[in-house]
């Protein structure tokens, strides 16, 4: 499986440093699977739980959780959420979308096909 995008576990362990080695661990596992059924999931880390069209996984002991959404026709996992416990029982990741992707920071050059 491809992880999509490890770049917010990065952020986050950048926050609470005592997460990066499980969320690294977490990585390696998933990036060497080949899950084709939520079974295949639950076989890998057997504390995953699915919460709708999400994947929740414990993180560091039960200190975070990871919220994913596995596409296992497309051999991709696409990272929603990464939260401390208290954020994940606040619940309002279920109401919140997930953070935008591929975000760009500059405005996109407005094309000059036509003359004006």
């Amino acid at each position: 499986m491809h992880v999509i995008s490890e770049k917010m576990l990065r952020e986050f362990w950048v926050v609470h440093p005592d997460s990066e080695a499980p969320l690294r661990a977490w990585s390696r596992v998933v990036n060497q699977a080949k899950w084709k059924t939520f079974a295949d999931v639950r076989e890998a880390i057997p504390h995953a739980d699915l919460v709708g069209d999400l994947t929740v996984f414990n993180i560091g002991e039960n200190r975070y959780r990871l919220i994913v959404a596995v596409h296992t026709n497309r051999g991709k996992v696409f990272v929603r959420h990464v939260l401390t416990h208290p954020e994940y029982d606040r619940g309002q990741w279920k109401e919140k979308p997930s953070p935008p992707r591929h975000q760009s920071k500059t405005k996109a050059p407005q094309r000059k096909d036509k003359p004006e």
